[in-house]
């Protein structure tokens, strides 16, 4: 496959899964909304968790209100990673490559695309609340079941897949950060009711309540870190994501797993074996929001040796030719 092909399907397929995150954590704070009168004053760290912060200062001032991270993160067309934006750049990707899609995968992204469009041109996000929010999740699920139905699974696939399930990794671990550096107002709160509520809220904001519940039932922190973080078997786990990322790059590569002898494979089958080794006490005991960050720079370093490797354009060096010995004129 052409690397410009394959970095098309690439980052459609992260764009549409970074679209449906930012959703998430908005959803998030709009449901403890409704718990905490005072949740408002942690909208602006919600922009420094996308990384964001330095951008939003520019155009918003030092102090920005719940309507302005809103407008930042749903509809700003400057913001690359704004709800709209993500998915400009995934319909634009998807054009690029309509002939190795299918055309339901076109149909569906291009609808998702202009239903935005509408709601940024008459602000009917703001005023539906989270119901906007859920249309934006539902959307993209129904994108991604619509790729897994109709698009062969060959090598465009995997691509695909490895796209989504790295940005999906890397926003659960972010929701898990949210938690700790966003929802969690006062150390008061710790084994309250109002900490249950949030930490349903993060649950929630993964799709991940009723299959926690059937796991593990009562609501513990601890369990909920090892449930989003180092379950195998849930689709939004980070492990789970990871080893998904693992198996579709080893797909692609043609490499056998324990052979990886490239970089990317490298350090996405040493974090999926740290993962599958790791205990969530030894976790919680070494810092929590260290692990993540170490685990998320070590996502960032996979993805760029998938660049390196697969995406980035290569120049041939011009071929060294001897000169041609010219011909002595006749006499």
């Amino acid at each position: 496959m052409l690397s410009r092909v394959a970095d098309s399907i690439y980052w459609m397929s992260r764009y549409v899964e970074r679209a449906e995150n930012v959703a998430r954590f908005i959803d998030v704070n709009l449901n403890l909304m409704l718990d905490s009168p005072t949740i408002d004053q942690q909208w602006r760290p919600l922009v420094n968790t996308t990384g964001d912060h330095a951008d939003f200062a520019k155009r918003y001032g030092s102090v920005g209100t719940a309507r302005d991270v809103l407008e930042f993160l749903t509809f700003d067309r400057e913001n690359p990673n704004s709800i709209i934006s993500c998915l400009r750049a995934a319909r634009e990707n998807a054009r690029s490559v309509r002939e190795i899609i299918s055309s339901e995968m076109w149909l569906q992204l291009n609808t998702f695309y202009l239903m935005v469009n509408s709601a940024a041109e008459s602000r009917q996000g703001f005023e539906s609340g989270t119901s906007f929010y859920n249309e934006v999740k539902q959307a993209s699920h129904l994108f991604t079941g619509i790729t897994d139905a109709t698009m062969t699974h060959g090598e465009g696939w995997h691509f695909c897949r490895l796209g989504r399930k790295l940005e999906r990794a890397d926003k659960t671990s972010r929701i898990l950060d949210v938690k700790y550096f966003i929802i969690l107002q006062s150390l008061s709160d710790v084994g309250t009711l109002h900490d249950d509520v949030q930490w349903v809220a993060v649950l929630r904001s993964a799709s991940a309540f009723e299959m926690y519940r059937k796991r593990h039932g009562r609501i513990s922190p601890m369990a909920i870190v090892e449930f989003l973080l180092l379950d195998a078997e849930f689709p939004r786990a980070v492990r789970f994501c990871l080893n998904s990322a693992r198996d579709s790059l080893h797909a692609i590569s043609g490499t056998p797993f324990g052979a990886s002898n490239k970089d990317a494979e490298k350090v996405l089958g040493k974090i999926c074996s740290d993962l599958a080794a790791a205990e969530v006490d030894e976790i919680i005991t070494g810092g929590l929001h260290e692990y993540l960050d170490a685990l998320q720079t070590n996502v960032n370093q996979a993805s760029t040796g998938i660049y390196e490797r697969f995406f980035a354009a290569r120049v041939p060096e011009p071929r060294q030719t001897q000169p041609q010995p010219q011909k002595q004129k006749q006499q």
